[in-house]
């Protein structure tokens, strides 16, 4: 088969290659799949540069969530069958950007009907880590507002889907003029450009002075820093991730004056600590794509030629929505 594969690291235009590999074989409890779509993840960046957290042995394939039609399983499989559409995050190291891949059956997911290939194969990451954050590790209620950091982002464009479904009100901010439109598309009620205005003072206008109830910040450093000034009374500040670099350290007695909560997500955990919740969550997430609730938007649908240039934009913070690479 065709799959791209890292055999140094660095950044992602200069140590993807092309190759021919030999086809996998499922494993015991594991999924064959043919890959029909696989999205750009900033997980891929870190992948490539070795700054994930999982660290796979040189050569691998990156890819970390897929859509895949299943053509063999291994022993004691129970739950798919050869012809069934899933979704999921393959089993590095044979990642979802090659024409075959591998998945743990207990980390697949019956694909939504109502989304096509590429639609499905953004559903996993994204919208499981945004649902955790909203839905269990703090409770958004209806009539709340949420500020979503990198919200044009895989992650963030999650959050403003799941926020506008949850009721709520929400406040995207994205780093230039072409993402702004695009967050719009999302539902976001109010979008701000960190790179022309401050996004304090207009969260506090919008909030008649109170402020966001949830933050969801992907990024860190100085979006985490200036979220505490506009973060309402029994406000809550969900940590998810350090794209912009910089991991800061939090004020705790500034917790304590304003009274706000700081709550960590790492949503890999719930593979290993609990996983009928992820299944509960693809279910309610499955529902809510059945009735229109959600919808992932995807900004481009590239060949699996594009990889590397696709990755490459990515992690030059170059790229607009969700990049989806089909075979």
């Amino acid at each position: 088969m065709k799959a791209w594969r890292i055999n140094k690291l660095g950044e992602p235009r200069n140590v993807l290659d092309f190759e021919e590999v030999p086809d996998p074989a499922p494993g015991a409890g594991q999924l064959l799949v043919q890959v029909l779509a696989a999205p750009a993840n900033f997980p891929d960046v870190l992948l490539c540069r070795g700054e994930y957290q999982v660290k796979p042995t040189l050569p691998f394939t990156p890819g970390v969530e897929l859509c895949g039609r299943v053509v063999a399983v291994g022993d004691g499989v129970t739950r798919f069958a050869v012809g069934d559409r899933v979704v999921g995050t393959p089993t590095l190291p044979i990642g979802g950007f090659a024409e075959l891949s591998v998945l743990d059956e207990e980390n697949a997911f019956a694909a939504p009907a109502s989304l096509d290939d590429a639609e499905a194969s953004a559903l996993t990451i994204g919208y499981q880590t945004s649902w955790f954050a909203l839905h269990r590790r703090t409770q958004l209620q209806p009539g709340e507002t949420l500020l979503v950091h990198a919200a044009a982002g895989g992650v963030g464009s999650a959050a403003v889907q799941l926020g506008k479904a949850a009721g709520a009100k929400v406040i995207g901010v994205v780093g230039g003029r072409d993402k702004v439109e695009y967050c719009r598309q999302l539902g976001a009620d109010l979008v701000i450009d960190r790179r022309r205005e401050d996004f304090v003072p207009l969260v506090k206008e919008f909030t008649d002075g109170r402020g966001a109830d949830v933050v969801y910040d992907p990024v860190g450093g100085d979006s985490y820093m200036k979220s505490t000034k506009c973060i309402a009374f029994e406000g809550r500040i969900l940590i998810i991730g350090f794209a912009g670099g910089t991991i800061q350290t939090p004020g705790l007695n500034h917790a304590l004056i304003k009274n706000y909560s700081i709550i960590g997500l790492h949503w890999g955990l719930y593979k290993q600590y609990n996983q009928q919740a992820m299944h509960e969550c693809h279910a309610e997430l499955t529902r809510l794509a059945d009735s229109g609730a959600i919808k992932p938007m995807i900004s481009e649908r590239l060949p699996l030629a594009d990889v590397a240039d696709g990755i490459g934009r990515l992690g030059e913070g170059k790229t607009v929505g969700r990049i989806v690479f089909q075979f």
